[in-house]
């Protein structure tokens, strides 16, 4: 299996594993998640599709490192799981630290 492909397959894995072992934060039976991750992988797609795109890429891979298969608009499959990775990250970890003592007093 090609390289980023292995990689953000790991990634996948690793951030669902803190996030269901370590975290548990409750973000993936939350909908606020899910609709946050909607809006995102839509302007995710659509900007890396442009950058991508198979016409006249800005970005070009390595065709021995990815899959090769290409959704939505031409964007590396890859680049999906990165980046529900690092947003998924993100989101477990700001929703388990919670609201600090400062942002409290704020409401």
């Amino acid at each position: 299996m090609p390289e980023y492909t292995v990689a953000a397959v790991g990634a996948v894995i690793a951030v669902a594993l803190v996030e269901l072992c370590w975290l548990r934060s409750g973000v993936f039976r939350r909908r606020e998640y899910w609709i946050a991750l909607a809006i995102i992988y839509l302007f995710q797609a659509l900007v890396n599709g442009w950058l991508t795109r198979l016409s006249d890429p800005s970005v070009m891979y390595n065709p021995d490192m990815i899959l090769g298969r290409r959704f939505p608009f031409d964007a590396p499959v890859e680049d999906l799981l990165f980046g529900w990775s690092m947003v998924t990250l993100a989101i477990a970890g700001w929703v388990r630290a919670g609201p600090t003592h400062q942002d409290a007093r704020a409401l």
